[in-house]
This record gives C-alpha cells, structure tokens and sequence, in this order.
C-alpha cells in the first residue's frame, strides 16, 4: 500500500512539473509579466523580451477571437503573462485608439512589424526572381525614341514581343547573374533588378511603351513584366520550418562581402522546401578546409565543424529561392554558409 501511493505521488508530481518545465524552456528568467507596445517595438523584440528563442511565439500567443485583427499588435497595446492549467500564455489588451483622418486605413495600418521595415522595405516587392523561361519569353527593349541610347521616364521605347491580349502595365527590369545551389550548381533562378514601370502605349512588333518612372536608366536588353499585384507586408509570425531544412547562403545584397545584423541574404531554399514568411533559421558558419601541418603528406587536409553564427528570418519567398533577414549575429558570416532549423 505505502509503495503504490509512493507511485502514485511520484507520477502527480512529474505531472505537475511538466508545465513548470515547459515554462522553464520557452521563457527568459528575467522576463516581464506585462508589457506595454511603444512605437519603434517590432514583434521580434517583443518576443525576445519574454521568451528564450524568439521563434517560438506561436507557442504562447493567444488568439482573442473577441478583437479585431487580433494576429496585429499596435503601440499601446498592453500585453500580459498568464498561466492557463500551468502553461504560459501571452494575452493581449487592446489600447486606445488613436483618431485621425489617416488612422488605420488598412487593417495593418500603424501596427508593429516582424522585423525592421528600414531593413527590409526595398527587398519586399523588389527585385525579381524569374526562371530561364520567363526571361527568355519576356519582352525585350530593342531600342528608344528620339535615337535616345539610353531610356528615363518621359521617354519612349521599342519593344518586341508584346501583342493584343498583354496587359498594359509593366514593369522594366534587367536580368542578372543566376541564383545557383550551392552544393550542386544547378541554377535555381536569376536576379531581376528593377528598373522602373512603363505603359503600353500602341500595339506592333515593335509595340510602343511610354516609361513612367525609372529607379535607372532602361538600356537595350531591359525585359518586362506585367506589373505585379505582389502586396508588402512586414506582419508575419516568427515561426520554425515545418519540416527539416538544410541550404546555403548564396547571396548577399548591397554587396557586403561579411554578413552581419540586419544584412539582407538570399538562401537556395524557397517555398518548395517549406520556407514562408516568418520561418527561422538558424546561420552556421561553413567549416573551413584546412592544412593538417602535423602530418608528414602536405596533401592531408580537414575540414573543421561548422559552428553556429545566428539566426535569421526568412520574408520574401519564391519557388526555389527566398530572401532572408539577419536577426542575431554571433559571429561574421559568409556566402556558402549553412542555413538548418534552429
């Protein structure tokens, strides 16, 4: 009998210790129990402020079906700590709302983003990237009017390829080098930088485009695309892949040769490899090849373990590739370092 409720109270209390334990692993020891949003805040700080791994919001985020837009959170908005049946849950407390003409136009009008818009905000919608088949089937400016050598808004182009049924708007932009995986080299896709938008002004081969803005000046080989309905949004929830992830870093932009925070990577993983908005991934830096100066053969060589450099957050995908964000650097980092779950 005293053995059987020994057990018996042994099993109640592992029970009662799991949620404890549960806690223990997602949230910061020093975390707070309330939080007010300020203006400046983005998700990941917050997220930060109360759990270990910022990816795990999802884990304690509470969905109030009784608010409106309850997945966006705005300044003001009081956010608090609560433990239902022992788990940590994170609820939320609608703050005032602010009144103006502009207020809100949109649901996510005002709200705090996932990361840094600053960061983010060129690479959101812009650039492009298109298989060999889309840039090989695109329009093409073949030349300018007014035998101008180079084309800027308010100017005229010749372009081949366009017929009836094309839509009106485009989009100017010039193919780059290719996006190539880093472990095979198949090509995954190529860079296209945008230039500026144009309108369809008369039918032919040519057909006419009047060039409404240019970010650059269009020059011959420019290739079109029908201006996109892709929507920028920097709301999306931190979340690990649903399934195991390995790639590569195989970009970088603005053309930094070290990686740090808030550096905009390209990866050879995309959507096809469960990649979304909001997935992330941990940054490994790519063990080194080296020498083994010990051995008696020169030609021995070791490659050292790949060690652990950050984290980053995937916001822009496209089939095969994606863009990500650096969030947390440990250490510099490099094109061909590794990508894989957190």
């Amino acid at each position: 009998m005293f053995k059987a409720c020994k057990s018996l109270i042994l099993v109640l209390s592992c029970a009662l210790s799991m949620p404890l334990a549960l806690a223990d692993d997602l949230l910061r020891a020093d975390h707070p129990d309330q939080y007010t949003v300020v203006k400046g805040d983005t998700l990941w700080d917050i997220s930060g402020r109360f759990l270990r791994s910022p990816w795990r919001w999802p884990d304690i985020w509470y969905v109030n079906p009784q608010i409106a837009n309850p997945h966006l959170i705005y300044p003001g908005d009081v956010l608090e700590l609560v433990y239902i049946d022992g788990k940590p849950q994170l609820r939320m407390r609608r703050g005032p709302l602010k009144l103006s003409p502009t207020v809100r136009s949109t649901p996510w009008d005002g709200a705090i983003p996932t990361i840094p818009v600053d960061a983010i905000g060129p690479f959101l919608t812009r650039p492009y990237v298109l298989d060999k088949d889309q840039l090989d089937s695109a329009p093409y400016i073949v030349d300018f009017a007014d035998e101008h050598i180079l084309g800027g808004a308010g100017q005229k182009a010749y372009v081949r390829r366009i017929d009836e049924t094309e839509p009106l708007k485009y989009e100017i932009v010039r193919p780059g080098g290719p996006y190539k995986d880093a472990d095979t080299g198949e090509i995954l896709g190529y860079e296209a930088l945008y230039i500026g938008t144009s309108e369809l002004q008369r039918t032919g081969d040519p057909a006419t485009v009047f060039i409404n803005s240019t970010d650059l000046e269009s020059v011959i080989g420019d290739r079109l695309i029908p201006a996109g309905e892709e929507k920028a949004t920097a709301n999306f929830t931190p979340h690990a892949p649903a399934q195991p992830v390995e790639g590569s870093i195989i970009a970088v932009m603005n053309g930094v040769s070290q990686i740090g925070q808030y550096n905009v990577v390209v990866l050879d993983r995309g959507a096809n490899d469960g990649l979304k908005p909001g997935t992330v991934l941990r940054v490994d830096q790519r063990g080194e090849v080296i020498r083994d100066v010990v051995t008696p053969d020169s030609r021995d060589t070791v490659t050292l373990p790949d060690e652990e450099a950050g984290l980053l957050m995937v916001f822009r995908t496209f089939e095969r590739v994606s863009f990500g964000l650096i969030m947390h650097a440990s250490r510099v980092m490099h094109v061909d370092d590794r990508v894989r779950n957190p």
